[in-house]
Order: structure tokens, then sequence, then C-alpha cells
């Protein structure tokens, strides 16, 4: 039968949680704007593309 070791006493094993640190940036970094500005242009298309089929179904 396997001993089973004090909760006090335990090691744990496997993965361990670490704290991520990221490289620091700036507020306004150009990455920051792009992502903004690829988002804008994702949701434009999407609505676009959306009212475009929707004009196509009812009144095409």
């Amino acid at each position: 039968m396997p001993q089973v070791a004090k909760a006090g006493r335990r090691r744990r094993q496997g993965a361990t949680r670490r704290q991520r640190r990221g490289p620091v940036r700036s507020r306004g970094s150009v990455d920051d704007w792009l992502n903004r500005l690829v988002s804008i242009a994702v949701l434009t298309a999407l609505i676009v593309g959306v009212s475009a089929l929707l004009v196509t179904l009812l009144w095409g």
C-alpha cells in the first residue's frame, strides 16, 4: 500500500503556475493601432457582407 504524505509535506508535481512577464510596451504602440485597425476592417467587412446577403435574399 503506498504511503500518503501529509498535506504540508507534499511536493507539487506536474505543471506549475508561472507568472508571465511580457515585454513592456508603450500605451500607443504601433502593434496596438494595427490590431485596432484590423478589427475595425474585419467588422466592417462582416457588416457589409451580411447586409448584402440579406438584401439579396429578401429583395433579390
